[in-house]
């Protein structure tokens, strides 16, 4: 069996019509449930009086429906062969996994934003989801700031004071405009990735490596 912890919201719903556009199994129920754990695979596919064909089929996969942040965690601890998960999460987390491949899917951008008043200002504190990434960036440009960890909308901390900066995704910057923001540097492009337990890859590699060729050719 290869369990695979995939990162639900956003990322999932992007993500898994590519992953049924590769011939994949779906998980079984995802749809209709509330359930964090799905099935998929050679159990169903034997079920539904389906030909094993090749070594995905022959194969039962389960599926870990996760909160984006625990996903790296549960690949790096073995939890989960492989993952799926937005790259900010991996750089964020610096778990020890492989990064397989760039699935092209939920793409957005990681940007430091805030009033305009305060553009061309020093950044003093700032507010984000992502602190070890944020104090990454600043130290790089030689500024000291505060780094506040928030986990709700991050823009508030703006329009409120809370910061003079947000460091933040951004995927159409509606939100922002609508907020009376702007984005003064755009960090990173993000997007999801396929990612893997190390030892898992070693063990499982030639299952791993057909799920990510079959990604792959339908990404192309």
């Amino acid at each position: 069996m290869l369990t695979i912890a995939l990162a639900k919201g956003r990322t999932a719903d992007d993500v898994l019509p590519l992953w049924m556009d590769a011939g994949l199994p779906k998980p079984d129920g995802m749809d209709e449930s509330r359930s964090l754990v799905f099935h998929g695979g050679a159990a169903f596919n034997q079920a539904e009086g389906g030909v094993a064909s090749n070594v995905v089929d022959d194969n039962a996969l389960r599926f870990l429906l996760a909160k984006p942040a625990d996903v790296p965690t549960y690949v790096s601890f073995g939890v989960a062969d492989i993952g799926i998960v937005g790259e900010d999460v991996v750089l964020e987390s610096a778990r020890e996994v492989y990064e397989l491949l760039d699935l092209k899917k939920a793409e957005c951008r990681l940007c430091v934003a805030g009033r305009p008043e305060y553009k061309n200002q020093p950044a003093r504190r700032v507010a984000t989801k992502y602190p070890r990434l944020a104090d990454q960036y600043f130290r790089s440009r030689g500024e000291a700031v505060e780094i506040i960890p928030l986990g709700g909308s991050i823009e508030l901390a703006a329009v409120i004071g809370l910061a003079d900066r947000i460091f933040d995704l951004v995927q159409t910057g509606s939100t922002l405009v609508a907020n009376g923001l702007v984005i003064f540097d755009e960090v990173i492009q993000v997007s999801a990735r396929l990612v893997a337990n190390r030892s898992s890859y070693r063990t499982k590699r030639r299952l791993i490596d057909e799920i990510s060729a079959r990604l792959a050719e339908a990404i192309r």
